[in-house]
């Protein structure tokens, strides 16, 4: 009997082995997840999740019953220590060997820690898994002030609920702006005055230096010459793809596992999936280390028809979304690849879209509350257009898409 392993039980894990099963495998599938959890969303955790709008359930990929009724051994709380390539197994914490025809490496990331002065005072998060955000959701009972330490999506998503919850909110970002990493100015100004307006204090051009703190709790963030009180802090400052199992089997890495355009690796009967892989884009002619729900998922579908002799090319324009208030940011592509912007809607009214185009072709877009705009960006990708119509209106976009 063969079997499909797969190590990590994250989003690609989970929708690699529900691909596996749709793709006509009857064989044995193993998924191995360090957490006490079935797979599950990540996204909702710094939003809906956090606020107690959803509950568990509606966070898992699936439920969890889905496993055992498509004959999946769903293994969660065990750790892999090492894979063997040359007998093909992978060994558990607990020196348990699994045999595998087929591996899939989807071990995700971690959050990028904080070594400094008073960063092991409790009351100090980090927001990546269920258990990080059960803790934080009781600490926010008791907290009155909050200091996120970084300006980026996920900082920015945690401030409108703790903000919404009552606290008092400061961000502090080490840059000139906040998602300077990650998109323009003219968003950046949008965003800081967004967060402005509902009572979030940002601090750009601010570094975290230190914690101090009081019986062993955090009390204050400390920068350079000044403090912020903070009786409870979150550290959102990126994440670490987990290659390490990877790279001590002797596995092509390179800011993340290095994967061909079928999802697999150095390695031809071993695949990589998420946020740990670093594949090539044939669209954009660059590779890319992609932290996406998106990627995630169409890496697994891709992974999974190649684990089963299939010739799946994955080829995909990125994209991605943000909750934050009642605003939903939908982008595609990379604003920095333009260098031309065209505005369309009104800024004021947090209905807009804004176009990125690169000698007269649409390479990304950020649509704010503009789901319209965001679905025509998709299919509007590379090619040339009027910036004249993309401002106007009036003007039918999905006239475009044919063209």
């Amino acid at each position: 009997m063969t079997a499909m392993v797969i190590i990590g039980a994250g989003q690609a894990a989970g929708q690699t082995a529900a691909s596996l099963r749709q793709g006509g495998y009857k064989d044995e599938i193993v998924i191995l997840g360090d957490e006490a959890h079935p797979p599950y969303q990540r996204p909702p955790l710094s939003k809906q999740y956090l606020s107690g709008e959803h509950g568990l359930e509606r966070v898992y990929l699936r439920p969890e019953k889905f496993y055992a009724d498509q004959s999946i051994d769903l293994r969660t709380g065990v750790t892999v220590s090492s894979i063997n390539r040359t007998q093909k197994t992978v060994m558990l914490d607990d020196s348990q060997i699994i045999h595998y025809d087929k591996l899939l490496i989807a071990t995700g990331s971690r959050p990028r820690k904080l070594n400094i002065e008073g960063s092991d005072l409790k009351g100090i998060h980090y927001l990546r898994t269920i258990a990080d955000v059960d803790g934080i959701r009781e600490a926010m009972k008791s907290a009155k002030s909050v200091c996120i330490v970084g300006g980026g999506y996920i900082g920015l998503e945690v401030a409108s609920v703790a903000v919404v919850a009552g606290l008092e909110v400061n961000v502090l970002e080490m840059e000139d702006r906040i998602l300077q990493r990650v998109t323009t100015s003219r968003m950046s100004e949008f965003y800081h005055s967004l967060h402005s307006n509902r009572g979030v204090k940002i601090h750009v051009n601010t570094a975290c230096s230190g914690f101090s703190g009081v019986d062993g709790k955090v009390a204050e963030v400390i920068c350079g010459a000044s403090a912020i009180n903070a009786d409870l802090v979150i550290v959102g400052i990126g994440i670490i793809p987990n290659v390490e199992l990877a790279r001590d089997a002797g596995i092509d890495c390179g800011n993340g596992i290095l994967v061909n355009d079928h999802c697999q690796t150095s390695d031809p009967d071993i695949y990589a999936a998420g946020d740990c892989t670093n594949h090539p884009n044939p669209i954009l002619n660059r590779r890319l280390r992609l932290e996406s729900v998106p990627n995630a998922m169409d890496q697994a579908r891709t992974a999974a028809a190649n684990m089963l002799g299939g010739d799946k090319i994955y080829a995909a324009v990125p994209w991605f979304w943000s909750d934050q208030y009642e605003l939903k940011l939908q982008m595609v592509g990379f604003s920095m690849d333009g260098e031309t912007e065209v505005l369309r809607g009104d800024k004021d009214t947090n209905q807009f879209a804004v176009f990125y185009l690169h000698e007269g072709a649409v390479v990304a877009v950020d649509a704010v509350n503009s789901p319209r705009e965001f679905m025509v960006a998709k299919q509007l990708y590379g090619k040339q257009v009027n910036a004249a119509d993309l401002s106007n209106p009036e003007f039918e976009l999905k006239s475009l898409v044919g063209k």
